[in-house]
């Protein structure tokens, strides 16, 4: 064996030396035909095949590619077929994949795997995917590929079923692994092509091509509007549903079954319930498909043994985005796809898996705190906490020490976490943390605060430190973003949740909040950023909730040196004045003659979300105008008391309902009562007159008195 292995490589390397001394075209030919044809019998090993580069390198091959004329007698791709066995057996070197010579050819490969293949040529398209599959490796290959129309062709081979389709597929599967938003990109209509194909073959199949293109299928659903905005995209969904529906309804064993539920998930994450019809079969569908996650979670997680739970991580993972389906639309009032009855039974059943991710949770041990699979059974215990407040409170809250010590193991340790593998189905988008666990526990911690046992738990464990040194950063993650009127990003959202936490503590533990050190350095962020924030009209909400959080936080620390009327303070003040005073105009009346008051065109769109807070921010302001000495003067230059004055003279009483009456009311008397200055300007204003027109008696009594 060995001396035939030396007598090939003698033999080559004499085809070798003809090939350089050739005189002319037919010896060079001669010598190139026996040298392809030892590269295609696969008789070349790594020397010999750089021998064969060194020898003729790139000009030859290429040569031969734009060589349109073949030898007398030979088939018109003679010369390109020669040329493309040559470049194959170059790119089995990885050094030479990823050549430029070898990335120059890349639309040479696209027009042969999109020309027709005669028996003649198929060793071309072979030699083709050999070389895409040596690019696809290389450092550069896959963005060349991507940026060259390589996705296009290989969506054609495929559609068109042409030989070698198979690895066209394999192709492209690696391709939107690594560029996934690049490649719909720039060829949404091929990608939908290929899925269409794939949907309509899921759809006919009855055998167990239907479970294995179920494993294919999940690829080619992006994670962006095309489906649900395009009529091809919109008929690959509705295919989708039916081929499910008939997999999940019949007798399944795992193995078919966990593919059929981690497509789904993958499906919901796309596009939410849309692919699910609004239709008794839909209802059933989706009711089904809930039920057989909270059944797989169960089975899984109240298993005792580990090994079992490691095994089946990514299907639970599935299940978890489906049960976060199943509470949406469990809470979904407008055109729900689930009847009360329907409803009311998928709760009680996600309650029992719920019971099962925490009796996974209690288990956990230290070593396996960076497991991505975690943080998913976190998340998705997050998202039932957030929104079912009654049900396995007990439990919950022996979890709660387990939670925020995770959390803040997460948020400590953000820069060794960026290096962990993010669970599949799971975002963590825009939070400015690799796994941001505090995320999805706020809005559930914001209902718990607002509760005795597990808000005593919260703090006893640290909690509320925590909270605000994730506040301080979330602001600084927001603060780094460009201002622009685009959707809100969770960042935004957590700042409003992380909000109402700190006013359930402000309102319930106001000892907390003069104690705890860490309400000192809120304070002052909340001091230098509302002035930042209110003029950009776009998060109002946030304004609003950082205005009356502030208010309500400095009644109960008007000891604190931030609060004696330095400019932070005084510049805060401005702007909740502002805030507060910007609500409400006069309008004319669509019914008379008259004016009415209405709220300002800037907060209907967010009024509400911000309507209590107003109220709460007015209660708040009255109570802190007794308690620092300094703030009736900052209201006066405000200007707010001459805005109002003139703004209820104006307007008609019936106009202004009770509530509104009550809170201005509750602010103007302590200014009054506080500040002779401001007592001044309202009497100056008709104060008496437009006091006792709205029956704001305890006002009007103060304005009487000398």
């Amino acid at each position: 064996m060995a001396s035939d292995g030396r007598d090939r490589n003698s033999a080559l390397r004499r085809c070798l030396d003809v090939l350089r001394d050739a005189r002319n075209d037919s010896e060079q030919f001669a010598a190139l035909l026996l040298v392809t044809k030892a590269v295609r019998a696969g008789e070349v090993d790594a020397k010999s095949r750089r021998q064969i580069f060194d020898a003729i390198g790139f000009t030859f091959p290429s040569r031969l590619l734009s060589s349109r004329q073949p030898p007398a007698g030979c088939p018109e791709h003679t010369f390109r077929a020669l040329g493309l066995t040559l470049l194959a057996c170059f790119c089995t070197d990885p050094e030479l994949a990823g050549h430029s010579q070898i990335l120059n050819k890349i639309p040479t490969f696209n027009d042969i795997l999109v020309s027709p293949c005669t028996p003649d040529s198929r060793s071309m398209v072979d030699d083709v995917y050999q070389c895409l599959n040596a690019i696809m490796a290389s450092a550069r290959g896959p963005g060349d590929l991507v940026t060259r129309g390589t996705v296009a062709a290989l969506c054609q081979a495929y559609v068109s079923c042409s030989y070698g389709s198979e690895h066209a597929l394999e192709l492209l599967l690696g391709l939107l692994a690594i560029a996934e938003a690049k490649c719909w990109q720039r060829d949404t209509p091929h990608l939908l092509a290929v899925l269409s194909k794939l949907s309509s073959d899921f759809l006919k199949s009855e055998d167990m091509t239907k479970f294995e293109l179920c494993e294919i299928l999940p690829h080619f659903i992006p994670l962006s509007p095309p489906l649900t905005q395009d009529s091809q995209g919109s008929e690959c969904l509705h295919r989708l549903y039916k081929g499910l529906a008939a997999i999940l309804g019949s007798k399944l064993n795992q193995a078919q079954r966990d593919p059929a539920l981690k497509l789904a998930a993958c499906l919901v994450q796309a596009c939410g319930s849309e692919w699910i019809p609004a239709e008794s079969a839909g209802s059933k569908f989706l009711a089904l498909l809930v039920n057989l996650a909270c059944v797989e979670v169960r089975l899984t997680l109240e298993e005792p043994d580990p090994i079992e739970v490691e095994g089946k991580k990514q299907v639970v993972t599935a299940c978890y985005v489906l049960m976060e389906m199943g509470i949406q639309e469990c809470l979904r009032e407008e055109k729900p796809l689930l009847e009360e009855v329907q409803k009311m039974q998928l709760m009680r059943i996600m309650e029992e898996a719920f019971g099962a991710v925490i009796f996974y949770l209690k288990r956990v041990k230290q070593e396996q705190l960076q497991d991505p699979f975690l943080f998913a059974s976190v998340r998705i215990l997050g998202a039932w906490m957030a929104e079912e407040t009654s049900s396995l409170k007990q439990e919950i809250c022996e979890l709660l020490p387990f939670l925020v010590h995770y959390a803040k193991k997460l948020f400590k340790e953000g820069s060794s976490a960026a290096h962990l593998p993010q669970p599949e189905l799971v975002s963590t988008e825009g939070s400015g943390l690799p796994q941001d666990a505090l995320r999805f526990l706020l809005p559930g911690f914001c209902h718990l605060t607002a509760e005795d046992r597990p808000r005593d738990i919260l703090i006893q464990e640290g909690a509320p430190a925590l909270l605000c040194e994730y506040f301080l950063h979330q602001w600084e993650v927001l603060s780094s973003q460009p201002t622009s009127l685009a959707p809100m990003t969770s960042t935004e959202m957590s700042l409003q949740t992380a909000c109402g936490i700190f006013l359930n503590l402000v309102v319930t533990a106001p000892d907390l909040i003069r104690r705890d050190k860490s309400f000192s350095s809120l304070m002052d962020l909340l001091l230098k950023s509302l002035p930042l924030l209110l003029p950009q009209k776009d998060h109002l909400v946030l304004a609003a909730n950082i205005a009356t959080l502030g208010l309500l936080m400095a009644r109960v620390l008007t000891a604190s040196s931030a609060l004696q009327g330095a400019q932070p303070a005084r510049e805060f003040f401005g702007a909740a004045i502002r805030f507060l005073a910007d609500a409400h105009t006069a309008q004319a009346d669509p019914g008379g003659d008259s004016l009415a008051m209405t709220l300002s065109p800037a907060y209907l769109s967010t009024w509400a979300d911000v309507q209590e807070l107003w109220f709460l921010g007015m209660q708040a302001l009255a109570g802190c105008v007794p308690l620092l000495p300094w703030l009736p003067e900052a209201v006066v230059q405000a200007r707010w008391l001459e805005e109002l004055s003139q703004l209820l003279s104006c307007v008609a009483p019936a106009s202004v309902d009770f509530e509104l009456i009550a809170a201005f009311q509750g602010v103007l008397v302590e200014l009054a009562r506080a500040s002779k200055l401001c007592r001044d300007v309202v009497l100056s204003h008709q104060g008496r007159e437009w006091a006792n027109l709205y029956g704001m008696a305890a006002l009007e009594q103060c304005l009487s008195e000398p």
